[in-house]
């Protein structure tokens, strides 16, 4: 795309993924020049001639977001609250909702001394690593995917998070931490199986996002795993999909080691999170 000044570029690449039915052309478009300028997205000098070369370099980015490639795929990074986390094929992108369920969880452990605290179905490392940036917590994050988890061990380097990898729902994950976590949570694969979501949901891995025919499938699979990990009176915090609320609430009543069940909303009122309290051990486990 040619142009005169950068306001006509932004203006010819607001165009282009506008008819491409990308749901933010503006904010993609600004991000994307910005990223290029190495400036903020509202701080582009629009009035100005852009400098040698940037069409060449910037058409290409804007093909790929018309083609809806995720944003976060072609800057190789997301923004988690106060992280910037490493992002690519192969990983599920945080998403800003999931936000909610992390301050919910800093501010449950605010005042207990070095919590222990595990994220299960980490992907990115998005919340273990939000939860070890604003507490002094001992934190375990655990992922599945071998794709996923090398994204997991690049963004929990260096910081206090102990990344592993293993399947959440077995029975000897994490064993030797049975009874002693002060808290767990989890952003599972919840989506029920759908082909009618925006096409970037389905450049996210299959396995990440979609739980089964009710969006249930690994939550279930998930509660014996939180029940056994939390000591008395520890708390657990699950996202799930908007229609799901009442089944995960169910989930863990069915297995008898939890009370307080309650439901957290996210930032536009909807049910997107079930918390409870672990209680005594049941015969469920």
């Amino acid at each position: 795309m040619s142009s005169q000044t950068y306001q006509d570029y932004l203006q010819a690449a607001i165009a282009k993924l506008q008819a491409a039915g990308v749901p933010s052309p503006e904010f993609d478009a600004r991000v994307l020049m910005a990223h290029l300028l190495h400036c903020g997205h509202l701080d582009i000098p629009l009035r100005e001639e852009p400098m040698p070369g940037f069409a060449l370099a910037c058409d290409p980015l804007i093909q790929r977001r018309s083609q809806r490639e995720p944003l976060q795929h072609i800057l190789g990074e997301a923004y988690f609250g106060p992280l910037e986390l490493a992002v690519g094929p192969g990983v599920f992108i945080p998403r800003p909702e999931t936000e909610v369920l992390a301050d919910w969880a800093v501010g449950q452990m605010q005042g207990i001394p070095s919590p222990r605290i595990v994220d299960l179905c980490t992907g990115t490392g998005a919340l273990a690593l939000y939860i070890a940036h604003y507490l002094p917590a001992q934190v375990w994050a655990v992922e599945l995917s071998d794709a996923a988890f090398t994204y997991t061990q690049r963004n929990t380097s260096g910081s206090r998070v102990e990344a592993v990898l293993d399947d959440a729902t077995s029975a000897s994950t994490l064993a030797e931490l049975n009874g002693s976590i002060d808290m767990v949570v989890t952003n599972p694969p919840y989506v029920p199986e759908t082909d009618d979501l925006d096409p970037e949901v389905y450049q996210d891995p299959h396995e990440a996002v979609f739980g089964g025919d009710d969006g249930m499938s690994v939550i279930v699979k998930l509660v014996p795993t939180i029940a056994r990990l939390l000591k008395p009176g520890g708390l657990v915090g699950i996202e799930h999909d908007d229609a799901t609320s009442e089944l995960v609430q169910d989930a863990l009543r069915d297995h008898g080691g939890f009370a307080d069940i309650a439901v957290l909303k996210d930032l536009t009122g909807t049910a997107r999170f079930v918390t409870a309290r672990r209680v005594s051990e049941s015969p469920a486990g």
